[in-house]
């Protein structure tokens, strides 16, 4: 294992990864695929990256499908 795969800096960003991953089975579970949901690739760059996860962008109706999801399954 290289030096840079050990980095605070590479854990950050692996874990953005992974809370991508989840977000898109989370998504891909109620029928839902956000098509541009990716890391933003701005927040990777610099010594000390702060990863963001992307969403996108989506249509009027996809919008209002992850609406209703989201408030379908609200407490």
């Amino acid at each position: 294992m290289g030096m840079a795969e050990r980095s605070p800096a590479a854990g950050r960003i692996r874990d953005a990864e992974q809370a991508r991953d989840e977000l898109r089975t989370a998504l891909k579970d109620v029928g839902i695929t956000l098509p541009s949901l990716g890391l933003d690739i701005v927040s990777l760059a610099g010594d000390f990256p702060r990863p963001l996860v992307d969403l996108g962008r989506c249509t009027p109706e996809l919008a209002r499908r992850i609406a209703a999801s989201l408030r379908k399954d609200a407490p």
